[in-house]
């Protein structure tokens, strides 16, 4: 039962805002934290919903258990599991982000998008300046710093080697047909294979989490979680079991998405220290990064939001539009101011071959490319999308959707044109072939080491990746807390830390179960469930509209 309200109605959930002006709340008895435990009896403060957060924890520490026990066999079950689930379902993943864009774009265009999330009278909590900035730094994180060079490079060098086939089956890395001996073609491919990666694809992903929840919250009165999208299929059942797996999925996914992403920040960050410092880089000392950092990332939970998480974006933030100034500026400037737009052009002059499901003969481009990014995306959105909801009250469907679609994308760009450009040209301008011969966690570092300034920008590198891995880590802490607490935003610390604990315990799992193979077998594992999820959230959000008041 949904009711309509022209007044302004008391919060209808703790931590939940209450709709301004005309907006259709849902009905429920349901009450905010209703099935939580509360307790003191450990010492400290636990406030946290039973069921999901007794079987996530109970799983999720099995599973770091068993990969740390047994890595010789655990490798092998990682990898397997990669090579079958990319293999035989590379066309859900991308037939569904398909959907998603598709979905995302319809919505400027229907009367729908005049629906103001929080209500037809809400205000925006934040200028245009202060919601643009923070969803550009929603979309940065360690993936842009260690893809920044290598993707574009990757790209360029496949496509420029051709296409090769054995026993009837490509056997190349290369997107699309490739453009053996063209070296422009090559660019033109290669930048906008990697601007598809990062570009409208992923941000739809994260627009429709965002849309949901934020609708659901804001507008129908209910948590700020997960199993709250379900209502319009689930009716009150979404408070049972059906709602309780959901969350439990949501959690797994946001964790190994999460530790994908640690992971890959801390190969990174050793290759770097040890490129600069010649400190070892090896397996030891990437668990060790990941368990300093880690502490660092508790220290940042304890301070809280504010001072934690805050300060350390802000600082993020500059870090990054130093070096991205610095290497658009320094390197081949007018290659990459020209290369912006090029590169635009091409990537949607490729888009719709890029983005077909079905009947690919760039079968590894599209397996071991394409399914693992959709899959880490999509194993990121709740995270991404709980943060971009939370940031957008007040805005239309309208506004938001092509902030979040174009905003986001238009930054990755830059940036990949700025960093994949530079690269490419120091291979074709200069003949050098260091960053083309580099392992991929180390030709950032490389390209860098070519350009002026080479021991301050590397270590800025290096710190970008850190605090990075430091916000990730205490954003990812907030969103599971407050799913595993029932939705509760204000759940108490302790729990914070356990997550915050637990994603680096995972991290190190992976990466001695399996290295980099592991990480993506974890992450395609958790996307490929909750691609459904995000489906069925398709028409939660269209039929959640349309009992909306429009502006």
């Amino acid at each position: 039962m949904a009711q309509d309200t022209n007044s302004q109605p008391e919060p209808p959930q703790e931590g939940v805002p209450a709709p301004e002006g005309p907006a259709n709340l849902i009905d429920t008895d349901y009450v905010i934290g209703q099935d939580n435990i509360t307790t003191n009896k450990f010492g400290f403060d636990v406030d946290l919903h039973g069921k999901v957060f007794t079987i996530s924890s109970l799983l999720i520490l099995f599973f770091v258990i068993i990969t740390l026990a047994l890595p010789d066999q655990m490798g092998p079950i990682f990898n397997g599991a990669r090579q079958w689930l990319t293999s035989h379902l590379s066309w859900l993943f991308l037939l569904s982000a398909n959907i998603f864009v598709i979905v995302s774009v319809a919505l400027i265009f229907t009367p729908l998008g005049r629906v103001r999330i929080g209500g037809a009278h809400a205000k925006p909590d934040f200028s245009y300046a202060g919601w643009f900035a923070m969803l550009f730094a929603a979309g940065m994180g360690i993936g842009l710093m260690f893809y920044g060079v290598s993707e574009p490079m990757t790209h360029f060098g496949t496509s420029l080697g051709g296409t090769s086939v054995e026993n009837g089956v490509r056997t190349d890395w290369a997107p699309l047909g490739a453009a053996q001996g063209d070296e422009q073609g090559a660019i033109a491919l290669g930048m906008s294979a990697t601007i598809f990666h990062w570009g409208l694809h992923p941000w739809g992903i994260y627009a429709v989490v965002a849309l949901a929840l934020a609708l659901f919250a804001y507008n129908k009165g209910l948590p700020l979680t997960m199993r709250s999208i379900f209502y319009p299929i689930l009716g009150e059942r979404v408070w049972g079991w059906p709602g309780h797996l959901i969350d439990i999925l949501a959690v797994f996914a946001t964790l190994f998405g999460l530790a994908t992403s640690l992971g890959i920040g801390a190969s990174q960050a050793s290759a770097g220290l040890h490129y600069l410092f010649d400190t070892p880089n090896n397996n030891v000392a990437m668990v060790i990064l990941i368990m300093g950092i880690t502490l660092v990332a508790l220290g940042s939970v304890v301070l809280g939001v504010d001072k934690g998480v805050q300060r350390l974006s802000q600082l993020n933030m500059v870090l990054a539009f130093l070096l991205l100034a610095f290497v658009i500026f320094v390197g081949p400037t007018l290659a990459i101011a020209t290369g912006f737009f090029e590169n635009l052009g091409s990537y949607l002059k490729n888009l719709p071959a890029l983005s077909n499901p079905f009947g690919r003969e760039d079968v590894n481009f599209v397996q071991g490319w394409t399914a693992f990014y959709w899959a880490w995306w999509i194993s990121w959105s709740p995270f991404v999308g709980m943060f971009i909801a939370r940031v957008s009250r007040g805005r239309t469907v309208r506004e938001f959707l092509i902030a979040v679609l174009l905003v986001p994308s238009l930054v990755s760009v830059l940036w990949m044109t700025a960093f994949g450009t530079t690269a490419i040209h120091q291979v074709i301008a200069d003949g050098f072939e260091g960053v083309k011969n580099a392992a991929l966690e180390l030709q950032l570092f490389v390209m860098l080491g070519q350009l002026p300034l080479t021991g301050i920008t590397s270590f800025i590198g290096i710190i970008l990746v850190m605090v990075f891995f430091i916000t990730s880590s205490d954003s990812g802490s907030l969103v599971i807390d407050s799913i595993t607490a029932g939705g509760k935003v204000d759940a108490p610390k302790p729990q914070r830390i356990f997550w915050a604990l637990i994603e680096g315990a995972i991290a190190i799992a992976l990466l001695l179960g399996g290295g980099l193979s592991a990480l993506q077998a974890a992450v395609i594992s958790t996307g490929l469930p909750f691609t459904l999820v995000l489906l069925a959230a398709c028409y939660a959000i269209i039929q959640g509209l349309r009992s909306e008041p429009r502006t």
